[in-house]
């Protein structure tokens, strides 16, 4: 799951420790660019076989590209298209292991094979969507979407 040695335990004790780390690395900056993209890198070092790691943010009713880690992506994306897009339409986590299998994907990258997408909320409205990508069909887990909503719902205390 993480490519870094300290982590060790149980999937959810590394998640644990890695929402530890966010929470220690953002407490004390205000500004959302500089925590989204230090939370972006976070993820990058220490998830293994991901191939694109970042944010999208709610920009005038449409998701807008923001700090990642990866190569160059789709830079908007409307409300209810594709993964990120229906992630935001139902407010809800969209776990997908097959993306060539999900009506209306977008292929950014042709060599993602599976994403995960958690929607970040405020105040019941969806800011944004955390989004990660992988080369490898069914890399990501029901562990996986429950460490990554919890690093969501830390992350949101920053935002």
């Amino acid at each position: 799951m993480f490519t870094q040695t300290q982590y060790s335990g149980t999937g959810a004790d590394q998640y644990n420790m890695l929402g530890k780390q966010l929470d220690a690395l953002l407490t004390g900056e205000p500004n959302k660019i500089a925590n989204l993209s230090n939370a972006s890198a976070l993820l990058n070092q220490f998830l293994d076989r991901i191939n694109w790691v970042g944010f999208y943010l709610m920009e005038d009713g449409e998701l807008v590209l923001g700090p990642f880690q990866g190569l160059p992506a789709c830079v908007r994306i409307k409300v209810g298209r594709g993964v990120c897009g229906t992630a935001v339409a139902e407010k809800k986590t969209m776990l997908i292991a097959n993306v060539h299998e999900f009506p209306g994907h977008i292929a950014c990258d042709a060599a993602s094979q599976s994403e995960i997408v958690v929607p970040l909320i405020k105040d019941g409205e969806v800011i944004g969507v955390l989004d990660i990508d992988s080369p490898e069909l069914s890399r990501f887990t029901e562990e996986d979407q429950q460490g990554l909503e919890h690093f969501a719902e830390i992350l949101m205390q920053h935002l």
